[in-house]
């Protein structure tokens, strides 16, 4: 099959897969440029003739419809199955968002409030506390309990102001507990992963603070509590079976499809010093709602163009224009007076909605649009939606090691394609 046959072949799967009328009458007049797609193209093919890469898929999907879809390489070097739109991919914390709208869904209804104190939810909450390093005599550092100014609310959660971190980098000592708790690697239940976490001390006080963690996993068992149901149940039931996200879970369940998983080089599986890539074919216990979920660019395609249609899709509504407006909103701004942790990832023309990084600046030597609202995984997955452009953008691929420098050069490259 000639290139540009195996192309159009591949657009009318991705048509098949995610083709949606836009929400917005409104329609941006910039489009993509054959010379500029081009570009983006080379730049991916020589990521995996280098070696740096097995395969990866890029979907540009405007006004409702794909502009560009391509599949690169290999799922995995050691099988050699070529990439295709139907390869799982581990999206790590590309679940937050779907979370995130789980949380809000729950919002709408009333039966949930972003000034709910986690309490209420998760009485264990109410009894945290804040680690505190204080020197002492010798000058000794002491790690101190100090008690919550405020409770930790579900808005905190949302917004990663709760102080939950990681504990993977900073080497200070509340995150040297999250590291030895060696949370990440846990085999339980959301009731039981968030009972282990509340022993942890808060690494600050609740709203002071942008220190991404394990907010969102909190909010999955917010979910259950509030829901009754499995978090994967909740979402099966609200929004995976009706958009027809059927493959998007927290482990592949089936064997038949196990050769459909995609793999990093060998490698490059490491996502910390003491954890690699997981092995999506071993069921999970952990239905974890910030790291856990694995699927396809198709399934994904689904849930973004929802999100940019303002919460509808293919003539079901999901969440309020609102709703999606409100968590596409800079909720860190400087009249928050909220700080930014060493790494602050969403960088500093960006600040944090309610589940993703959101556009606030220009970054400097671009012309990139505001309002622009995007989030990644630590396996190399990443998304971005441009309501300006009526845009939206997914990249898989499975390199923990090379996702940063991977994801920059792309996004620069697609908007210069766009004439920005």
């Amino acid at each position: 099959m000639s290139g540009r046959r195996a192309f159009l072949a591949a657009l009318v799967l991705l048509l098949g897969l995610v083709g949606a009328k836009a929400g917005s009458e409104e329609r941006s007049a910039r489009t993509l440029s054959a010379e500029g797609l081009a570009k983006v193209s080379d730049y991916i093919r020589n990521e995996v003739t280098t070696g740096k890469i097995p395969g990866a898929v890029l979907l540009l999907q405007q006004h409702g419809k794909p502009v560009y879809y391509a599949n690169f390489g290999v799922r995995d070097v050691a099988t050699e199955l070529s990439m295709s739109a139907d390869t799982i991919f581990r999206l790590y914390s590309m679940s937050k968002p779907i979370t995130s709208v789980m949380v809000m869904m729950l919002v709408e209804e009333g039966r949930l409030a972003l000034e709910d104190p986690v309490a209420k939810y998760i009485p264990a909450f109410a009894d945290m506390k804040v680690g505190v390093e204080r020197r002492g005599k010798e000058d000794k550092v002491a790690l101190t309990l100090e008690p919550l100014e405020r409770p930790v609310t579900i808005k905190d959660l949302l917004r990663h102001t709760a102080g939950l971190p990681y504990g993977s980098y900073g080497g200070s000592a509340v995150r040297e507990l999250y590291a030895a708790a060696d949370l990440f690697n846990s085999e339980l239940s959301n009731a039981d992963f968030v009972a282990k976490l509340a022993t942890l001390p808060l690494a600050e006080q609740p709203g002071a603070v942008w220190d991404y963690g394990f907010a969102t996993d909190v909010l999955g068992r917010v979910v259950e509590v509030v829901s009754g149901k499995t978090l994967l149940q909740f979402e099966k039931e609200r929004l995976l079976d009706p958009l027809g996200m059927t493959e998007t879970a927290f482990y592949v369940a089936d064997p038949a499809r196990f050769p459909r998983i995609a793999e990093p080089m060998p490698q490059d599986r490491n996502i910390s010093p003491t954890t690699q890539v997981r092995d999506i074919r071993r069921p999970t216990i952990w239905e974890s709602g910030g790291a856990g979920m694995v699927g396809t660019v198709g399934d994904y395609a689904r849930f973004a163009q929802m999100l940019l249609n303002g919460g509808t899709y293919d003539g079901r509504r999901y969440l309020k224009p609102e709703t999606i407006q409100l968590m596409a909103s800079d909720h860190i701004g400087p009249e928050t007076n909220i700080a930014r942790d060493q790494n602050y990832y969403p960088g500093a023309s960006s600040g944090f909605g309610l589940g993703f990084a959101v556009r606030t600046s220009v970054p400097p030597g671009t012309s990139w649009p505001l309002g622009e609202y995007r989030w990644d995984g630590v396996g190399g997955t990443f998304f971005f939606i441009d309501p300006e452009d009526d845009l939206l953008g997914i990249f898989m691929v499975q390199t923990p090691s090379q996702r940063g420098r991977i994801q920059l050069a792309l996004k620069t490259l697609i908007y210069q394609a766009m004439g920005r």
